[in-house]
């Protein structure tokens, strides 16, 4: 019985403490105090929710392009595209360096080509002209947007 009034005696002479209850809004919105800080962080993650779509956007775009080139039709037209480009430019260069020069009946003299165009799917024009007397070979390239490429090549000093 000693030992039930200790515990009882002990529990009710507890001083006990309290303090005033008070309100305050912890949202940075209705107190004020950090609201710069919290409105840069909406606005970067919103910032950030914008740029995550838009590259997602553009990822599936680029693997949508990636799998439109990786068919086996596109691998094809690929391969005959570069093989005719390859046998277009061996003729203009047969041309150009006179390995495909045909002979004259009435002179019997070689017959070369001076001068050369052709014209490419992309709208590219390739064109080429043959200075004898300069021993040169003009070689030039306007691009669809119309960008000029020209290269002159001295015909005479290509030797192995």
């Amino acid at each position: 019985m000693k030992k039930i009034l200790i515990i009882l005696f002990t529990t009710l002479t507890t001083i006990c403490q309290a303090s005033e209850l008070t309100f305050s809004f912890s949202n940075p919105s209705f107190s004020g105090v950090g609201y710069s800080s919290h409105v840069l962080s909406i606005e970067q993650l919103q910032y950030q929710r914008k740029q995550g779509v838009a590259d997602d956007k553009t990822a599936a775009e680029k693997a949508a392009d990636r799998a439109a080139k990786n068919t086996t039709l596109s691998k094809f037209v690929t391969n005959v595209e570069s093989r005719i480009f390859a046998n277009l430019s061996k003729q203009m260069v047969d041309n150009m360096f006179g390995t495909n020069c045909s002979e004259d009946a009435e002179t019997e003299e070689l017959e070369c080509p001076l001068s050369g165009t052709a014209t490419l799917p992309d709208g590219s024009t390739v064109s080429w002209i043959k200075d004898e007397t300069a021993e040169t070979i003009t070689l030039t390239i306007v691009d669809a947007s119309g960008g000029i490429t020209q290269l002159i090549v001295p015909v005479g000093d290509f030797k192995f």
